[in-house]
């Protein structure tokens, strides 16, 4: 597989023209679709990722699998690009949108043998992605309970590793997006920190409506707990300024050394002092925090943890109600936030600090936990595939069926609309509607199923009108999807059919490969970058 992925020119006069560039490409797209097509729905199998220094990734994630894979061929490269969009987008669904592209692709070959010009294929395809985002509009049905949202969590968690904790994470995730969304359905993903721990079962895993920090006290001496913490936030570091490398500084005599040094606790017990006459008493400091003033804040009373990553600062910001300061002389009262506890707690061998019981947390944490760190990596995935999900039906309040429903009823409406074409657009279109059985072919065949059964009692139901139904893999019969619970956003459907089409038509409408140059320009430029 890896060999057919490679794209390399042996000469730079060497070129791929006609029908030989569009294989090339075809086969290359086909070959990243046939990838992950068996981890497609919840009976869909792992991919084992192993780096070239040993490092292991077993996932069924479309995205992690395309982003880890070492792919050359530069139509590999977009689909990996598709990929990451639609998980950026969406938030799932990128199995779905690679494996449409590859189908499109197939099925395109068959029309350029058939002398069809790619520019009609491309037309048809266009012609046939439109009408979808229209029709889909049309299926679309309004989010009217919370039990719907726990129900596309579940349904993207579905056949990942959280699958047997979903009800539980399903909750946390529609409970976090909810705490964190404005008056208007804006969710920003960044507020929700994802902390996971090493050493316990995933039933333990929880929210946190505050932050968990993967930092521990900077000194012993500092309290375990505090209660009622008023927290300040810096994002500069609490040291005496050190000189520039060309400074010096001449002492003739130990008295003078001494007054020196004495000078420099001076300045630090003085931040210090001014951090405990505001009322503070826990410090989170982005940067560094001296040694010495790590002793007069222990000696104080105060909690203090250096090295926080910027994101995580402003977490603690959004979820505290402080404000993040950049000169220790100007910090005032006002800028302290709220927690009702700080402490320090030990998971495992770690030491954390948990943040928590905040009046109107803006932030919080969804803490995952597992016995090790493949499985932790797992359900982190599952988890933010639930997030995308919820997110985007929130914004939208709009869901789609699925099992495979949906795309049956799109294929059935499409067929219906090409025969107001004549020609060769109508034979693009109907290519196009085949592709989309593909979705509930491979949910059957990774199920053990038989695809053809599936395919023809799914079209038999939709023909009588029965729109709802779809594949349900743990009873393994087709059944109203709708009435199950197995429901999507629309946003991702939507996304995955517009993305995939665009890519499709993209690629089929290359005829000539040719190696490029290196813009001297280029060069030119990142040499003055290094200078």
């Amino acid at each position: 597989m890896a060999d057919k992925t490679n794209y390399v020119f042996p000469e730079e006069s060497q070129r791929y023209v006609g029908k030989d560039a569009q294989r090339n490409n075809i086969l290359a797209a086909r070959i990243i679709a046939e990838t992950v097509k068996t981890t497609l729905g919840p009976k869909g199998m792992d991919k084992m990722l192993v780096d070239n220094i040993g490092n292991i990734t077993i996932t069924n994630d479309g995205a992690t699998i395309l982003s880890e894979m070492d792919v050359q061929h530069p139509v590999a490269k977009m689909m990996v690009d598709l990929a990451k969009t639609q998980e950026s987008e969406a938030g799932d669904g990128t199995t779905s949108a690679v494996m449409l592209v590859g189908k499109l692709l197939e099925n395109a070959e068959k029309l350029l043998d058939k002398k069809i010009h790619p520019s009609l294929i491309c037309k048809g395809f266009k012609i046939a992605s439109d009408k979808c985002l229209q029709i889909l509009d049309e299926l679309s049905l309004e989010i009217t309970k919370e039990e719907e949202l726990l129900k596309i969590a579940q349904t993207a968690m579905t056949g990942k590793g959280a699958e047997f904790s979903k009800e539980k994470l399903s909750k946390i995730v529609v409970e976090a997006v909810k705490l964190v969304s404005t008056e208007k359905n804006q969710v920003d993903l960044e507020d929700i920190k994802i902390e996971k721990q090493k050493g316990e079962s995933f039933f333990e895993s929880e929210l946190v409506k505050g932050i968990v920090l993967d930092r521990e006290k900077t000194s012993i001496d500092m309290p375990m707990q505090i209660d009622n913490a008023r927290i300040a936030i810096f994002d500069c570091p609490l040291e005496v300024k050190s000189l520039d490398r060309e400074t010096r500084i001449s002492i003739s005599s130990p008295e003078q050394f001494q007054s020196f040094i004495a000078q420099e606790q001076e300045v630090l017990l003085s931040i210090v002092n001014k951090i405990k006459e505001v009322g503070a008493n826990v410090v989170f400091c982005q940067k560094g925090i001296d040694d010495v003033a790590q002793f007069f804040l222990a000696k104080k009373g105060i909690y203090a943890v250096r090295r926080i990553p910027k994101s995580d600062i402003r977490r603690i910001a959004k979820a505290t109600g402080g404000k993040i300061v950049s000169k220790i002389e100007e910090i005032s009262e006002e800028d302290l936030g709220f927690a009702e506890i700080v402490e320090e707690k030990k998971i495992g061998e770690d030491k954390t600090t948990y943040i928590t019981g905040c009046k109107n947390p803006r932030a919080l944490t969804i803490v995952i936990k597992a016995g090790t760190q493949q499985v932790l990596d797992e359900i982190e995935r599952a988890v933010k595939d639930a997030l995308g999900d919820v997110v985007c039906a929130i914004k939208e309040q709009k869901v789609v069926v699925g099992g495979g429903a949906i795309e049956i009823e799109l294929s059935k409406r499409l067929r219906e609309f090409s025969q107001k074409f004549s020609g060769r657009e109508q034979i693009a279109i109907e290519e196009f509607a085949s592709a989309l059985e593909f979705i509930p072919i491979t949910l059957a065949e990774n199920a053990g199923l038989d695809p053809l059964d599936v395919l023809t009692e799914l079209k038999v139901v939709h023909d009588s009108g029965n729109i709802h139904y779809g594949l349900n893999l743990f009873s393994g019969k087709v059944e109203n999807c709708l009435k199950e619970g197995i429901i999507e956003p629309l946003k991702v459907k939507r996304q995955a059919i517009s993305s995939a089409s665009d890519l499709a038509i993209m690629i089929l409408r290359i005829d000539d490969v040719i190696a490029s140059k290196t813009s001297r320009k280029n060069i030119s430029e990142k040499e003055e970058m290094i200078d």
